[in-house]
Protein backbone atom coordinates (compact mmCIF):
# COMPACT_ATOMS: atom_id res chain seq x y z
CA UNK A 1 0.00 0.00 0.00
CA UNK A 2 2.92 2.49 0.83
CA UNK A 3 4.10 2.48 -2.74
CA UNK A 4 0.50 3.22 -4.16
CA UNK A 5 0.72 6.49 -1.60
CA UNK A 6 3.91 7.34 -2.81
CA UNK A 7 3.20 6.73 -6.89
CA UNK A 8 -0.24 9.12 -6.27
CA UNK A 9 1.52 11.58 -4.39
CA UNK A 10 4.25 11.45 -7.02
CA UNK A 11 1.42 13.10 -9.57
CA UNK A 12 1.41 16.03 -7.88
CA UNK A 13 4.51 16.66 -9.19
CA UNK A 14 3.61 14.76 -12.44
CA UNK A 15 1.00 16.78 -13.41
CA UNK A 16 2.34 20.37 -13.43
CA UNK A 17 5.11 19.06 -15.56
CA UNK A 18 2.64 17.71 -17.75
CA UNK A 19 0.34 20.90 -18.07
CA UNK A 20 3.80 22.42 -19.23
CA UNK A 21 4.99 20.26 -21.67
CA UNK A 22 4.24 20.71 -25.38
CA UNK A 23 0.92 18.57 -26.13
CA UNK A 24 1.44 19.26 -29.51
CA UNK A 25 2.99 21.25 -32.23
CA UNK A 26 1.04 23.39 -34.91
CA UNK A 27 1.44 25.60 -37.62
CA UNK A 28 0.89 26.87 -40.86
CA UNK A 29 1.08 24.20 -44.09
CA UNK A 30 3.79 25.76 -45.51
CA UNK A 31 7.64 24.63 -45.86
CA UNK A 32 9.21 28.08 -44.49
CA UNK A 33 6.64 28.22 -41.78
CA UNK A 34 7.80 26.75 -38.01
CA UNK A 35 5.64 24.98 -35.46
CA UNK A 36 4.65 26.73 -32.34
CA UNK A 37 4.28 24.10 -29.56
CA UNK A 38 1.13 24.40 -27.76
CA UNK A 39 0.68 23.09 -23.81
CA UNK A 40 -2.15 23.08 -21.84
CA UNK A 41 -0.82 26.41 -19.67
CA UNK A 42 -0.44 28.01 -23.10
CA UNK A 43 -3.58 26.61 -24.61
CA UNK A 44 -5.86 28.18 -21.33
CA UNK A 45 -3.87 31.45 -21.83
CA UNK A 46 -5.24 31.86 -25.41
CA UNK A 47 -8.70 30.25 -24.66
CA UNK A 48 -8.96 33.15 -21.56
CA UNK A 49 -8.49 35.88 -24.21
CA UNK A 50 -11.20 34.23 -26.59
CA UNK A 51 -13.80 32.16 -24.65
CA UNK A 52 -13.92 32.68 -20.88
CA UNK A 53 -16.63 29.70 -20.99
CA UNK A 54 -14.81 27.43 -22.48
CA UNK A 55 -11.48 28.10 -20.48
CA UNK A 56 -13.56 27.86 -17.17
CA UNK A 57 -14.25 24.03 -18.39
CA UNK A 58 -11.36 23.09 -19.63
CA UNK A 59 -9.17 24.80 -16.53
CA UNK A 60 -11.20 22.55 -14.46
CA UNK A 61 -11.27 19.54 -16.75
CA UNK A 62 -7.69 19.56 -16.61
CA UNK A 63 -6.03 21.43 -13.92
CA UNK A 64 -8.74 20.97 -11.10
CA UNK A 65 -10.08 17.66 -11.68
CA UNK A 66 -7.19 15.75 -11.81
CA UNK A 67 -5.50 17.33 -8.81
CA UNK A 68 -8.85 17.12 -6.56
CA UNK A 69 -8.46 13.90 -7.40
CA UNK A 70 -5.50 12.98 -6.64
CA UNK A 71 -5.58 14.70 -3.18
CA UNK A 72 -8.80 12.55 -2.52
CA UNK A 73 -7.20 9.85 -2.63
CA UNK A 74 -4.25 10.34 -0.92
CA UNK A 75 -6.64 11.61 1.74
CA UNK A 76 -8.28 8.29 1.63
CA UNK A 77 -5.11 6.51 1.35
CA UNK A 78 -3.89 8.37 4.46
CA UNK A 79 -7.07 7.63 6.51
CA UNK A 80 -8.19 11.56 6.43
CA UNK A 81 -10.87 10.99 4.32
CA UNK A 82 -14.00 8.25 4.23
CA UNK A 83 -13.96 5.54 1.08
CA UNK A 84 -17.23 6.37 0.43
CA UNK A 85 -16.40 9.38 -1.66
CA UNK A 86 -14.10 7.40 -4.36
CA UNK A 87 -16.81 6.98 -6.74
CA UNK A 88 -16.79 10.65 -7.05
CA UNK A 89 -13.22 10.87 -7.35
CA UNK A 90 -13.33 8.10 -10.01
CA UNK A 91 -15.96 10.51 -11.55
CA UNK A 92 -13.16 13.53 -11.39
CA UNK A 93 -11.00 10.75 -13.00
CA UNK A 94 -13.03 10.16 -15.95
CA UNK A 95 -13.30 14.29 -16.41
CA UNK A 96 -9.67 14.43 -17.02
CA UNK A 97 -9.66 11.88 -19.16
CA UNK A 98 -12.91 13.42 -21.37
CA UNK A 99 -10.28 16.58 -21.69
CA UNK A 100 -7.51 13.98 -23.65
CA UNK A 101 -10.13 12.78 -25.63
CA UNK A 102 -10.67 16.50 -26.82
CA UNK A 103 -7.01 17.22 -27.64
CA UNK A 104 -6.74 14.11 -29.42
CA UNK A 105 -10.02 15.25 -31.03
CA UNK A 106 -9.11 18.76 -31.93
CA UNK A 107 -5.55 17.08 -33.88
CA UNK A 108 -7.59 14.72 -35.75
CA UNK A 109 -10.20 17.60 -37.29
CA UNK A 110 -7.31 20.07 -37.77
CA UNK A 111 -5.52 17.34 -39.62
CA UNK A 112 -8.43 16.42 -41.66
CA UNK A 113 -8.67 20.35 -42.59
CA UNK A 114 -4.98 20.60 -44.24
CA UNK A 115 -4.51 23.90 -43.82
CA UNK A 116 -2.66 23.87 -40.43
CA UNK A 117 0.36 20.96 -39.56
CA UNK A 118 -0.18 19.80 -36.49
CA UNK A 119 2.08 16.83 -34.65
CA UNK A 120 1.21 15.85 -31.08
CA UNK A 121 4.16 16.02 -28.63
CA UNK A 122 5.75 14.21 -25.64
CA UNK A 123 3.23 16.47 -23.07
CA UNK A 124 0.40 14.59 -24.75
CA UNK A 125 1.39 11.21 -23.63
CA UNK A 126 2.84 12.22 -19.88
CA UNK A 127 -0.24 13.80 -19.59
CA UNK A 128 -2.41 11.19 -20.85
CA UNK A 129 0.03 8.70 -18.80
CA UNK A 130 -0.95 10.59 -15.55
CA UNK A 131 -4.66 10.45 -15.43
CA UNK A 132 -3.91 6.64 -16.43
CA UNK A 133 -1.80 6.20 -13.48
CA UNK A 134 -4.17 8.15 -11.47
CA UNK A 135 -7.35 5.93 -12.75
CA UNK A 136 -5.37 2.75 -12.03
CA UNK A 137 -4.45 3.87 -8.21
CA UNK A 138 -7.74 4.88 -6.97
CA UNK A 139 -8.74 1.36 -8.53
CA UNK A 140 -5.99 -0.13 -6.32
CA UNK A 141 -7.22 2.05 -3.47
CA UNK A 142 -10.85 0.69 -3.87
CA UNK A 143 -10.04 -3.30 -4.39
CA UNK A 144 -7.38 -2.48 -1.02
CA UNK A 145 -10.34 -1.98 1.16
Amino acid sequence: MSLIRYLNLALLIAFPISWAAPLMRAGINLPLFGLEEISVISGLQALWDTDVLLALLVTFFAIFAPILKVLGVALIQFGLMRRKVLPVLNWLGKLAMADVFLIALYIVIAKGVGMARIETAWGLYVFTGCILVSLVLSHLTARRT
